[in-house]
């Protein structure tokens, strides 16, 4: 799994995403490839931006007793899960800008570090952990960017 913390893993994301172009085809899903980017940013842009308001208590409720014990283990995500809706990127977005927006935002929270993110709220599930954060982060670019052909060296 990608250590979004690591700088060694940071720069060998960002050489898997430099593989990725405006044509590059996926693998399985409905998203094209800048969409796909769009969608990974959705993540960040609920850390580092007020894009997205919080959901109501019901609904963190059972995000956090239901889907939290999936998004932040340690198991790849499989092909085809469910997607909530502020991820579902349907209108066509620009690829260089979300390419960009993506290693921006990669770069960010490598720069951050685990301090920053220790015990940091997220959106949906509360308070996490660093390594609750990384692993969220990790599989969520590892899945997208296998979803496009694009895997990580052994």
């Amino acid at each position: 799994m990608i250590d979004v913390f690591s700088k060694k893993d940071v720069h060998s994301t960002i050489e898997r995403i430099n593989k990725l172009n405006k044509d590059s085809k996926p693998e399985w899903g409905k998203m094209n490839v800048a969409q796909m980017l769009a969608h990974c940013n959705v993540a960040y842009d609920m850390i580092y931006t007020d894009k997205y308001p919080k959901p109501n208590a019901l609904k963190v409720f059972i995000l956090r007793t239901l889907l939290k014990p999936f998004i932040v283990n340690d198991k790849p995500y499989k092909q085809g899960s469910p997607t909530s809706k502020e991820f579902k990127i349907v209108e066509q977005v620009n690829f260089e800008s979300e390419k960009a927006k993506l290693i921006t935002n990669i770069e960010k929270t490598a720069d951050l570090g685990k301090d920053f993110f220790e015990g940091k709220e997220s959106h949906s599930f509360g308070k996490l952990t660093a390594q609750e954060w990384n692993r969220m982060f990790g599989k969520h670019l590892d899945h997208h960017l296998n979803q496009f052909g694009i895997v990580k060296d052994k």
